[in-house]
């Protein structure tokens, strides 16, 4: 498994248990828009980048929690294998 998809699978797991509360039906995909589509508000972005801190080891500073950077689960992990050099 590479880094890529430990980290997708890692924030899909977190944001559909413990953000989504397990909502039956709910299909999540590295594309959704967590944002647009409010299935994340500014909250449960907070609590991701705590996630990530803890998960991954790394400092994500409070001025890359964007919308460029949190949009979506792909683009959240291509954010973080960036941070992590």
């Amino acid at each position: 498994m590479t880094l890529e998809t430990e980290i997708q699978d890692s924030l899909m797991t977190f944001i559909t248990k413990d953000l989504l509360n397990d909502q039956p039906g709910l299909v999540l995909t590295p594309d959704a828009d967590l944002l647009s589509s409010q299935l994340v508000d500014s909250l449960g972005v907070m609590r991701i980048v705590e996630f990530l801190e803890r998960r991954f080891e790394v400092r994500i500073p409070p001025t890359d929690v964007t919308i460029e950077h949190f949009i979506d689960i792909r683009t959240i992990s291509a954010y973080l294998l960036r941070l992590k050099g």
